[in-house]
């Protein structure tokens, strides 16, 4: 009898711990490649409606006061160049001159750029000086919601810089501004600029 119940209690104990959950997966990195089986990744996140739709105000940078809105769509035949940054922000202030220097090359008549400022209610009063610091001519605004949340993903550093063909299509999406940045910047813009389409 004593060896009967050896038995089955070696066999439960067997069968209990050989349920139990799978350990964790080891990992290789420390950042996550899904939550929730949802891949992360640094595309953009699907609009909730049109992209050609997503709007912004213009932003007056000498009064900080909000104007016009325009949106992707009011551009069509032109590539429009979105950049979103903020006043603290060293690598968006590194990028205003390129950006100055493309408005340059190609024109308005060709090119768009639109600096969408998202550094928030405590850095709007900086605006207009910053602007007159560094002397920026294109059209400076502030993003509807859904346009910052479709352009920024789940990757919240700025500068964010959002390159689109002429028929409104995103073509590139940088994060970030360095000599890297600027000559995938350029080789965007010459691409989108140059297409027939």
């Amino acid at each position: 009898m004593k060896l009967l119940y050896f038995c089955l209690f070696t066999f439960a104990f067997c069968l209990f711990s050989a349920c139990r959950p799978a350990a964790a997966p080891v990992a290789i990195s420390n950042k996550p490649v899904s939550v929730n089986d949802v891949p992360l990744t640094n595309q953009p996140l699907p609009p909730t409606k049109p992209v050609e739709e997503m709007t912004w105000a213009a932003l007056d940078g000498r009064t900080n006061q909000e104007g016009a809105v325009s949106r992707l769509k009011d551009f069509q035949g032109k590539v429009v160049i979105l950049d979103f940054w903020a006043t603290y922000c060293a690598p968006c202030i590194e990028a205003i001159p390129h950006l100055k220097a493309l408005q340059k090359k190609y024109g308005k008549e060709n090119l768009e750029i639109v600096g969408l400022h998202v550094g928030g209610e405590e850095d709007r009063p900086l605006v207009p000086l910053f602007v007159k610091r560094l002397d920026i001519d294109y059209t400076l605004a502030i993003p509807e919601q859904e346009l910052s949340r479709f352009i920024f993903g789940r990757e919240t550093a700025i500068p964010q810089t959002a390159i689109f063909d002429r028929k409104g299509k995103l073509v590139k999406r940088l994060v970030g501004f360095d000599a890297q940045i600027k000559k995938e910047l350029d080789a965007a813009v010459e691409l989108a600029i140059n297409s027939k389409s």
